[in-house]
């Protein structure tokens, strides 16, 4: 993948993460990915139309996954996918927790661990400091 190509998705995303929605620049200690929609395992390409930006976290625990389990109907549902969905079709944020408000918002938020301790807490912190929009 071309750095021009990397520079592009993290343009097009605003240098924050298409799944959690944090800014880079609030996570420092961990560069974000571009990381595949689509995993190359399943057949996925280098498109930009199939690249994200992903956080350290929600990269790691999406890793190549595709559905995940919904916890509330525990129904195989797909993930959320930043090309096709719409961030606020699928999760709302309730102070410093992410909820999922579809099935696959919920899906997604639970693969992901979105409300892991350490994420609520960055939020809270975030929040007070008016940096969470």
């Amino acid at each position: 993948m071309s750095p021009a190509l990397r520079e592009q998705v993290r343009q097009r995303a605003d240098n924050r993460c298409e799944y959690c929605r944090l800014r880079q620049e609030h996570d420092n200690s961990h560069p974000f990915h571009v990381e595949h929609i689509n995993p190359r395992k399943h057949g996925g390409t280098d498109d930009a139309e199939n690249l994200a930006l992903a956080c350290h976290q929600c990269n790691l625990r999406k890793g190549t996954n595709l559905t995940g389990r919904d916890p509330d109907t525990n129904e195989i549902i797909r993930l959320f996918d930043p090309r096709r969905d719409q961030w606020a079709e699928h999760f709302k944020f309730a102070g410093s927790r992410i909820v999922g408000v579809t099935a696959i918002g919920r899906t997604t938020s639970w693969v992901m661990q979105m409300n892991s301790d350490d994420r609520v807490e960055l939020r809270s912190i975030l929040l007070e400091m008016g940096e969470v929009d």
